[in-house]
Parts: structure tokens; C-alpha cells; sequence
């Protein structure tokens, strides 16, 4: 039994009215809602005035989940962005609805890493080594997202994403414009990773 908390905090926050700010942290906590789609349990609340946590039963979709949240926030617009801190540990979800008084490893560890990010680093895994990499090069393909790109990618994450074809036609637009969409944004080798990511667990 495990969990994985993802910490996270509005990037530029300050430049951005307070209703923009509020429809950044509901859109992230929106993902918790159809997380359950997935067969995950999860929990979201706001930490500070702009910042999140999310804790989940499913570790293995914990970067599927970043990445999600990051392309839902570029298709609102093309400059918003959060940074996330990732980390696992053992032992059951929290049962309680406030993760503002969760405690355990994990929340710790995925605060600390948040507060330790510098530089243009957006993402991170406590985790290190290899999983720590991975993450770094998916940000690093998730920040060239255009907002044409990002509305692609998030309707072809979920693990249960219908055929290209249904997502055109929820974007409304032929299906070879989402498949330029997707390989400019490199979603082909993310998803090759992402499957790779997900049956290592």
C-alpha cells in the first residue's frame, strides 16, 4: 500500500488578477474530480494563496497526473504554469478531506522539494536517479507546449483517451490537425514513456 503527494505552486502568481489565480487552482483541483474516471482516489486542497497539494492512491500515475495538470493550465493560457514536487511513501491515502492536516513522509518530502526548486525547474521527483530524470525531460518537452498542442495532449492522457479521431472531433477539428498537434508536442515518446513509467510498478 502507497500514496504519492504532488505539491505544487502558480507560477507568476503575482501577475495574474485574482479571479485568473482562483481559475488556475480550480482547474488544478478539477483534476482531482476525474481522477476517479481513472479508479484513483484522491484528495486536493489550496495551500497559502497560491498554492495546491494533491494526494493520491496511485502512485505509478503520478507523473501522468503532472503532466495532465500541466497541459490543462497552457490551454487556459499560454503563460500559465505551476511547479510540481512529486513524492511516494508507504501507507494507506489520508483519510481526511484537508490535506492541510495530513502528515507523513511524503507531505513532507514533496513540500521540501517544492521549496528547493530553483532556477526554470517547473518539476521534480523525490524519488531521484531515473525518475528524476524522466520527470526533468517530460517538463522540459511540456514547456514547448503551444495552447493548440496542450488542448491535444489533454484529451489524449487520460489512460482511458478514446481514439485520436474522438478527440478531433471534441476540438473540433480534423483528425490529421490532432495528429500534428500531438507530434509537435512530442506526445508519441511521451506516451511510450509514460506506458514504460507506469508498468515498472
Amino acid at each position: 500500500m502507497s500514496y504519492v503527494v504532488l505539491t505544487g505552486d502558480v507560477i507568476a502568481s503575482t501577475a495574474l488578477r485574482i479571479p485568473d489565480l482562483d481559475a488556475t487552482l480550480a482547474e488544478v483541483g478539477g483534476v482531482v474530480d476525474n481522477l476517479a474516471d481513472w479508479g484513483v482516489t484522491a484528495r486536493f486542497a489550496r495551500r497559502g494563496g497560491d498554492g495546491w497539494q494533491i494526494a493520491m492512491d496511485t502512485p505509478r500515475y503520478d507523473l501522468r497526473v503532472a503532466l495532465w495538470i500541466a497541459a490543462r493550465l497552457r490551454r487556459l493560457d499560454k503563460t500559465r504554469a505551476t511547479r510540481i514536487a512529486i513524492a511516494r511513501d508507504t501507507g494507506p491515502l489520508t483519510d481526511t478531506a484537508d490535506l492541510n492536516a495530513a502528515h507523513g513522509a511524503g507531505y513532507t518530502a514533496s513540500g521540501r522539494l517544492l521549496d528547493a526548486l530553483d532556477g526554470g525547474a517547473r518539476m521534480a521527483h523525490a524519488s531521484g536517479g531515473a525518475m528524476h530524470s524522466t520527470v526533468v525531460l517530460a517538463d522540459h518537452l511540456a514547456l514547448g507546449w503551444t495552447q493548440a498542442q496542450a488542448r491535444a495532449v489533454t484529451l489524449m492522457l487520460p489512460p482511458d483517451a478514446g481514439p485520436r479521431a474522438s478527440a478531433a472531433d471534441q476540438l473540433g477539428i480534423s483528425r490529421q490537425a490532432v495528429d500534428q498537434a500531438l507530434h509537435a508536442a512530442g506526445y508519441p515518446a511521451l506516451d511510450a514513456a509514460l506506458t514504460a513509467w507506469e508498468a515498472a510498478e
